[in-house]
């Protein structure tokens, strides 16, 4: 067994169980032993907070701990809420209806061509509500799960 801490530099395998903080919270993302979550430490691929209470553990240790909205994903920004144009929705010069409800996940492009992810929010008569927010900004985490490996570098797949 690899007796290695998790410590920047190292490349980390994980699975875990994220709720919300609260009492009976619903699981809101699983990632089983056999799909693990990977990243390298010291590289800012996660939330700082999120990685310092990871740094020390071994592969085989478990870990339970909470992150408040802040150490998460910061309060949820009003100013994330952009309203855009039903035309920006037309694809091969007809408007794609299906992502115009409410709820459903619209993948869009900065002017810079970066792609961000949005939830529509609200349908208007000629326009749509987009919610850019991270999907779990507004809440305090809850994360339950084990290390499953520490590596010096990523394993070639």
């Amino acid at each position: 067994m690899n007796n290695t801490s998790i410590q920047p530099g190292k490349f980390v395998e994980i699975s875990y169980i994220l709720r919300e903080a609260s009492a009976g919270a619903e699981e809101l993302e699983i990632c089983p032993a056999d799909e693990p979550f990977g990243f390298m430490a010291g590289e800012a691929q996660v939330l700082p907070a999120f990685e310092e209470a990871l740094v020390g553990l071994k592969q085989g240790d478990s870990f339970d701990f909470k992150l408040t909205v802040e150490d998460a994903y910061g309060e949820e920004d009003l100013e994330a809420y952009v309203e855009v144009p039903k035309s920006a929705f037309i694809v091969d010069g007809e408007l794609d209806e299906s992502v115009l409800e409410v709820g459903e996940v619209v993948p869009m492009q900065t002017e810079d061509g970066e792609e961000v992810i949005g939830i529509v929010a609200e349908v208007r008569l000629n326009s749509v509500v987009v919610d850019f927010n991270h999907p779990f900004a507004g809440l305090a985490l809850h994360f339950v799960g084990e290390v499953l490996r520490v590596l010096d570098a990523p394993p070639s797949r």
